[in-house]
């Protein structure tokens, strides 16, 4: 990989001194989830600010059709949802992190059930339901469809009228501010970017990186525009680890329309007894999986892969017409089938797999601590373990609201002025000086519109559902020729700064997807069909280091 995408610190120049100064205990980046939940919880006991790059409700969450996994129901188990979670996960979830998610998911809904989410029911009871591999019927929704958007209006509630925690939008964070250059230095806030406001330094004492996930570095996602990988890469330059980066889970299931961007059809119309067709009209999933239409994603997706493959059309198809009140269960879903005169109650559903759920991330423990002293990660932006090689439905959520939680609350032991945190190390909340220089550069122009649609169909293509060594080498040395003339550049304005994340974070998750030579859970390659002991362990990427750090997986689930 070009030593570019390791030696740049930071996107811009700057002189922290000549930056207009902002403080506060706690730094909060992303208004999804993960970051609401951690900013309500770390308001209980410090000065908090959350910024967010959009809009507030501009979010993978907002966007989530699916719903959120807990045990409700007397006649389910915990160990059961574990269970369903670690045959998932295909032998690479850290079994004790699963089990903590999960055991606390019921308190995590009853707290958002008292904050006024209001969760679809039957009579007085919640109406669960069920989706791809789970075993029984775990799952709340809410405005059946609309879970994602009611769970971020509730959070958004919740947290406007948090005191001490102060709401920023439309401010981007371009980079984490560090005292030194080289991956150890604490983690002290960070340089972010209004429109109004211009460069300013937001110091904290503790950072929780929330920022979400990395669907548009493909081409056809599920994901709002505003996912753009901009944690992770900005993890990665301030010398944290990066993890299990192979592991981007396509959701087998969205709307296929020439041209349309592409809408989520919920795995839960499959919970309610939708079924897959090939072109001819015959299901072809029984032949293919004991759970048949409700198989993990990452097999129905590649399922679908090879249909459509074999088949040479764009497409396969989903019949919902077996699902009893369609329009009434999935509002959402039926008014978008109704823009393209589709109606699931009649007429076949065009669907093909799309880019969903960013797995790896910022590699943290149970309490979201990453490696770099005073900075946490949570949600997409992190890698926890919990879903392994490939996230089971709707445990996104509930992960969130989890330790978007624990984030908030252990973020308190950075408010000492001494060295008694988890890291050893006394805090530093700035000012400090942070001196970027950044040379001008001497190389030609790509036109940023190109590379990202060039980055992103490159990605689509090679990076995808099915990979081999091959095409990802010859990726890599594509994404070297973008860096050479994109990511020496200096732009001022937000669209420069998420293509040169789109470029880092693009070519470390194929440096990882080259490194991992075996096929598992949502990785699939060509020339390594079969999982090995080997590659069953996270690999740890961290900038000025060529190869992966390897840790083993705490599960006691077989290959």
């Amino acid at each position: 990989m070009h030593e570019i995408f390791d030696n740049r610190r930071y996107l811009i120049p700057f002189r922290s001194a000549l930056l207009p100064q902002i403080f506060t205990d706690v730094l909060v980046i992303g208004s999804g989830a993960a970051g609401l939940t951690a900013a309500i919880e770390a308001a209980e006991h410090s000065d908090v600010i959350l910024i967010s790059k959009g809009e507030l409700a501009a979010t993978n969450t907002a966007w989530a059709q699916g719903g959120i996994a807990a045990v409700l129901d007397p006649a389910d188990s915990t160990d059961s949802h574990t269970a369903d979670t670690l045959t998932a996960g295909a032998g690479l979830c850290d079994e004790a992190t699963a089990r903590r998610v999960i055991e606390q998911g019921p308190d995590a809904i009853r707290r958002l059930l008292d904050w006024g989410l209001r969760a679809d029911k039957d009579n007085d009871h919640i109406d669960l339901a069920r989706e791809g591999g789970h075993s029984a019927r775990r799952i709340l929704h809410c405005e059946g469809d609309a879970t994602g958007r009611e769970l971020e209006r509730c959070l958004i509630d919740r947290a406007v009228r948090t005191r001490n925690l102060r709401l920023f939008d439309h401010c981007f964070a371009l980079d984490l501010i560090t005292p030194g250059s080289e991956p150890g230095s604490p983690c002290m806030g960070a340089i972010t970017h209004h429109p109004r406001f211009g460069l300013q330094m937001i110091w904290a004492r503790a950072t929780i990186l929330a920022s979400g996930g990395a669907g548009m570095i493909w081409r056809e996602t599920t994901n709002p525009p505003v996912a753009t990988a901009d944690g992770p890469a900005m993890g990665y330059r301030a010398g944290a680890s990066l993890a299990d980066l192979a592991f981007m889970q396509f959701h087998p299931t969205t709307l296929y329309v020439a041209g349309a961007q592409r809408k989520l059809i919920s795995e839960a119309v499959r919970g309610e007894g939708a079924l897959l067709l090939d072109e001819s009209h015959r299901r072809f999933m029984p032949a293919v999986h004991d759970l048949a239409e409700l198989a993990p994603r990452d097999i129905v997706s590649r399922a679908i892969h090879e249909t459509v493959a074999r088949q040479g059309t764009p497409h396969v198809y989903l019949d919902a017409r077996p699902v009893k009140n369609f329009a009434q269960r999935f509002p959402g879903i039926a008014a978008d089938l109704a823009q393209y005169e589709i109606n699931p109650a009649k007429d076949l559903i065009p669907v093909n797999p799309a880019a969903h759920y960013t797995i790896g991330g910022l590699w943290v423990d149970a309490d979201a601590r990453s490696d770099v002293p005073g900075l946490y990660a949570v949600g997409e932006a992190a890698c926890t373990g919990l879903h392994g090689a490939n996230r089971l439905a709707s445990n996104s959520l509930l992960e969130a609201v989890v330790l978007g939680t624990a984030a908030g609350r252990v973020s308190q032991e950075m408010r000492s002025d001494t060295a008694d945190n988890a890291w050893g190390t006394a805090p530093r909340s700035g000012p400090a000086s942070v001196i970027s220089d950044i040379p001008i550069s001497d190389q030609g122009e790509l036109d940023l519109t190109d590379v990202r649609s060039s980055l992103r169909s490159t990605m689509w293509r090679n990076v995808a559902i099915h990979r081999s060594g091959s095409k990802l080498s010859d990726v890599q040395d594509m994404f070297d020729f973008w860096a050479r003339y994109t990511l020496d550049k200096i732009f001022d304005e937000p669209a420069g700064w998420e293509t040169q994340n789109m470029l880092l974070a693009g070519a470390l998750i194929t440096r990882s997807a080259s490194w991992r030579t075996e096929s598992r859970g949502c990785h699939a390659r060509a020339d390594f069909s079969e999982p090995t002991d080997a590659c069953r362990v996270h690999d740890l990427w961290r900038r000025t280091n060529p190869t992966p750090t390897i840790l083993p997986v705490l599960t006691s689930v077989p290959v």
